[in-house]
């Protein structure tokens, strides 16, 4: 399982947020009582071609002059765009002008003093609303409730945004503003002390989703300790323990926030694995119980250990076993409805291949197959899949004494096929690019 990546060290190399002094109030800032019909025309005039300039795209709704310092040659507007989020924009005399987010300028210095950019338009009354586009276009499912503003660096703004039910996310929205490019990351992948970090909700807040995802799994886990383990591009997933001294792994959907499945800590998959629960008698009884699910499919294997493979259906587990009495691994699938154990060859010819098992293993079997085709004197010495069709797969191997070997066609979704077909390397070019064994390729 692979973590889905987002760049932290050049996340944090952006920090600086937008300098308060950007934000002071020109000298004659009017108070809000005074947004009037005079300062409205000259933002609705002056404003829309600046932010343009800006490389903003707002459909003004509304706009006002803030004021003017005629010492720097800056002339200071807020503008309200339709269903979007609003802006405040610093206009100097040859220079570009700059937009800041209606969040940006809403929120007090270091001082504690109002910033006298902020937003006193109607839209723009309550400036967190216009980050929902943003969480939309990015896939977070977040009912919002708060927001604020962490920073801007040369290609990216930054937003803490809290959502009802305790979750958190980062928003980096590319500069200038846009929805497009987006990217919205859970406030668990970020270190609490770092300078990109969550402050709206603490870590105990943001894992309270992890109550409401074990009530979902309804498996009778009274939780003692959780904890988040990583994203991927389409899941969350955290750890419980429980108070009877079982643990699980619960799988969230990232794109609504939903429950998908809980695992047993003892078939936790590779990267998510448990930390809050000893896991060791587990395994021992969930190998106990592979190794009598492949008798029950008749495969002769003492479970040591094994691997799970992800599966679409929750109901059917596709598991990698790996033998102690025997050097054959296999590869088993067990559900309610079927019992059924590959060997390594055909379970790659299926579309998993055994990680347990070294390759030459097979060797000896391959050898078998030939002998029912009257090749016993092609010794097997290498072998590889080469392709499939919807019926058949095929595999290639090499004979020990370096003449031509063969290609063994089997029948797929079964647990220990016979071939049924033998091709040689002229008749095989067609499959899968031919033979590519070294002692198979003419010279």
């Amino acid at each position: 399982m692979r973590p889905f990546a987002i760049g932290l060290t050049a996340a944090l190399a952006v920090a600086a947020l937008v300098p308060a002094a950007a934000f002071a109030a020109p000298k004659d800032a009017k108070p809000a009582a005074a947004v009037d019909a005079k300062s409205r025309e000259a933002g609705m005039k002056e404003a829309p071609p600046l932010l343009t300039q800006a490389g903003v795209a707002c459909q003004v709704s509304d706009a006002r002059l803030i004021g003017a310092d005629k010492k720097s040659n800056t002339s200071y507007y807020e503008v309200a765009c339709q269903d979007a989020m609003g802006f405040a924009v610093v206009a100097k005399k040859d220079a570009a002008p700059q937009a800041f987010s209606c969040v940006e300028t809403g929120q007090p210095g270091s001082d504690g003093k109002e910033s006298g950019l902020k937003c006193l338009l109607p839209g723009n009354a309550d400036p967190k609303q216009g980050l929902k586009p943003y969480l939309t276009k990015a896939g977070a499912a977040c009912d919002l409730q708060n927001a604020r503003a962490i920073g801007t660096g040369n290609n990216n703004s930054f937003f803490e945004v809290s959502c009802a039910g305790g979750a958190g996310y980062i928003l980096q929205i590319p500069v200038p503003m846009k929805v497009e490019g987006t990217v919205a990351n859970s406030c668990l992948l970020y270190d609490e002390t770092g300078n990109i970090s969550c402050k709206l909700t603490d870590r105990a807040t943001q894992l309270q989703v992890v109550d409401t995802l074990a009530a979902a799994a309804k498996n009778n886990c009274a939780v003692k300790d959780k904890r988040y383990i990583l994203t991927t591009k389409t899941d969350n997933y955290f750890e419980v323990a429980c108070q009877d001294g079982k643990g699980y792994v619960l799988q969230q959907a990232t794109a609504n926030g939903a429950f998908v499945r809980a695992i047993d800590c003892a078939n936790a998959p590779g990267g998510a694995e448990c930390t809050l629960t000893d896991t060791r008698a587990a395994k021992t009884e969930q190998a106990g119980l592979y190794t009598s699910l492949a008798k029950k499919a008749g495969y002769d294997c003492k479970v040591e250990s094994y691997g799970l493979f992800p599966s679409q259906d929750p109901k059917k587990e596709i598991v990698e076993l790996k033998c102690s009495n025997t050097p054959k691994g296999g590869i088993g699938i067990f559900s309610a409805a079927e019992n059924r154990v590959y060997d390594c060859v055909t379970g790659e010819l299926n579309g998993f291949r055994c990680s347990y098992t070294k390759a030459d293993v097979e060797f000896t079997r391959l050898w078998d197959d030939l002998k029912s085709y009257n090749k016993a004197g092609c010794q097997v010495s290498g072998a590889r899949i080469i392709g499939r069709t919807d019926t058949s797969g095929f595999v290639e191997v090499a004979c020990a004494d370096g003449l031509p070997g063969w290609v063994l066609s089997y029948p797929l979704n079964q647990a220990s096929p016979k071939p049924n077909e033998l091709l040689s390397c002229l008749q095989a070019k067609g499959v899968g690019g031919g033979c590519k064994l070294p002692t198979n390729i003419k010279k």
